[in-house]
């Protein structure tokens, strides 16, 4: 287990931005791991969508653990788990259901400083956050158990106000209780990246989305690490709808049959 953090982690480590791929279920893990992906994450929301839930922890843990447990018997590279906000309540809910898959053999997960309150999506108090952070990190070391932690800060995701010096100071204090990367999802202006690169020590990930730089640009900027969220998932399955239109209008299997 501990090997494939190590290699999880020394990819976030490297000259070259590490592009890792979002999987939904071990037909498309096992896609990623055949064209040469060094590691493969779980989408949240594209597993959830493929077993007919909506995203949010909508979706039971333990449907969740099976798909889980399927990559895991099924594909040699690094695995990391997007845990959304734990699936859990308190802290040593969410601690509990981490060491879960820490066990089984994760190398890293995502787990979200946002909550939902009643008039919707908000930033989690910070200190909180950083408190369950520390507290699931203690509990790691404990079980002498190994797993890259990477925060994802919904400051840019939730367009909240000053979010540039909020970033930097949820930054610094995720550092600070035992995170090992930092995810900022919907930053995309050259400027804001490159200050979040510089105020933080840990690696940043950032997230497929329109208006996002090319690779080049994102290395050059310092971000280590790039991922797919569930636009691949979606755009395949945008794919599946017009295929199934094309053969209705035609009145015959030419469209997926060519």
């Amino acid at each position: 287990m501990s090997s494939q953090f190590e290699k999880f982690k020394s990819l976030h480590q490297g000259a070259e931005l590490f592009l890792l791929p979002n999987a939904w279920n071990t037909r498309s893990a096992l896609a990623f791991q055949g064209r040469g992906f060094p590691a493969v994450a779980t989408s949240s929301a594209a597993v959830a969508n493929s077993l007919g839930y909506e995203d949010g922890e909508n979706m039971p843990f333990t449907d969740y653990l099976f798909v889980i447990k399927r990559i895991l018997s099924s594909v040699q590279i690094p695995l990391s788990v997007d845990m959304e906000m734990g699936y859990g309540k308190s802290d040593q809910e969410i601690s509990a259901n981490i060491l879960e898959i820490a066990k089984m053999g994760v190398a890293g997960i995502n787990i979200e400083d946002s909550i939902d309150a009643a008039s919707g999506r908000v930033l989690n108090d910070a200190k909180k956050f950083a408190s369950m952070i520390e507290y699931t990190r203690r509990k790691l070391e404990s079980e002498r158990l190994k797993l890259f932690i990477n925060v994802r800060c919904d400051t840019y995701i939730l367009d909240v106000k000053n979010k540039q010096p909020e970033t930097i100071q949820r930054a610094l204090s995720y550092e600070s209780c035992g995170a090992d990367g930092i995810f900022l999802p919907c930053i995309s202006a050259e400027e804001d990246i490159a200050e979040a690169v510089h105020h933080s020590k840990l690696p940043l990930n950032v997230m497929c989305i329109p208006g996002l730089p090319d690779f080049s640009t994102l290395s050059k900027l310092g971000v280590k690490r790039v991922s797919m969220g569930p636009f691949l998932f979606n755009k395949l399955y945008d794919g599946v709808g017009q295929l199934a239109d094309s053969i209705f209008t035609k009145q015959n299997f030419s469209p997926i049959l060519s």
